[in-house]
């Protein structure tokens, strides 16, 4: 297909779906540079937004699941996290990815932070959100999933990813931004007293 456009300094000269599935595409686009010379930007297109969410119970810990990722052949320890639908409120598509994953309901939620995942390659974007006030019930994986789940407090969480044992974007991100929230007392106010409280007795 071709397309006249301007994306910032790039003209864009054709676009071309050369692969797409319910979740992806991917589009290879002839363009010209912004020194002028001509070339091809090929970017993945999500047809989700992406979630995260950090749940913290009244003792300050936090519920991790571990499952091995297919794109790595590597086993990962993350924060829930999964996709929502793009015409579906974040804040729902939160909700049923925490129940799914851990089985834990929240009755307090706040927006923790907003990210472009991969953004020379994707538009993907996150949503991620803290959720506490926390109750119990049974999980929901999806049939792709098999997962472990363990309770850890917030401390070990941070522990796990300035070590490096975790490396997954969206649980580094969620991590270190709530404690920085907390730090300076931009997280609410029950969050805040968790985490700091749970570091305070290291």
């Amino acid at each position: 297909m071709n397309a006249k456009k301007e994306i910032g300094p790039w003209r864009v000269t054709s676009e071309n779906t050369v692969f797409e599935n319910p979740w992806i595409s991917v589009v290879d686009h002839g363009v010209i540079h912004p020194d002028g010379s001509p070339g091809e930007y090929g970017v993945v297109n999500f047809k989700n937004l992406a979630i995260g969410v950090l749940p913290i119970d009244d003792e300050g810990f936090v519920w991790l699941v571990g499952q091995h990722r297919f794109p790595l052949d590597r086993y990962s320890w993350e924060l829930p996290e999964g996709g929502g639908p793009i015409d579906v409120a974040p804040l729902t598509s939160a909700k049923r990815e925490l129940e799914e994953e851990t089985g834990l309901t929240a009755r307090c939620w706040a927006e923790l932070s907003q990210l472009d995942i991969s953004n020379s390659v994707t538009d993907e974007r996150a949503i991620c959100y803290f959720a506490w006030d926390l109750s119990s019930g049974v999980a929901a994986p999806e049939g792709s999933e098999a997962l472990t789940i363990k309770r850890v407090p917030f401390n070990t969480l941070l522990e796990m990813v300035m070590s490096g044992e975790i490396t997954d974007s969206l649980t580094i991100v969620m991590t270190l931004t709530a404690y920085a929230k907390a730090l300076r007392g931009d997280a609410p106010d029950p969050i805040s007293k968790l985490i700091l409280a749970g570091n305070d007795r290291t």
